[in-house]
């Protein structure tokens, strides 16, 4: 991902609110599967990191990242940004180049 494509993410994010919490339960198979399939039908999705929960925001992120196959476009304290490409029938948002 470019630069400018995860500026162009950024700034799409900023007006979201975010769909998931993340609590004192941290990162579970079942809160995994919930950014999976957020993922799917968004492509696009920001993540609340609640303050019960002790893992560190940017570690979850990347982990998250890592096994939903997204990208991970920003952590801004509390709040995760991650992005993953649609199927070419069902892409909603086009990157610039």
């Amino acid at each position: 991902m470019t630069s400018k494509q995860r500026a162009y993410l950024k700034g799409l994010a900023m007006d979201m609110e975010p769909i998931l919490q993340i609590g004192k339960a941290s990162l579970t198979p079942k809160f995994t599967a919930s950014v999976a399939e957020a993922l799917a039908a968004r492509e696009l999705i920001k993540i609340n990191v609640l303050q019960n929960c002790m893992d560190d925001a940017k570690d979850i992120a990347s982990t998250l990242a890592e096994r939903t196959g997204s990208q991970l476009v920003q952590v801004i304290g509390k709040k995760i940004i991650l992005y993953k490409e649609g199927k070419k029938d069902k892409k909603k948002i086009e990157l610039p180049k």
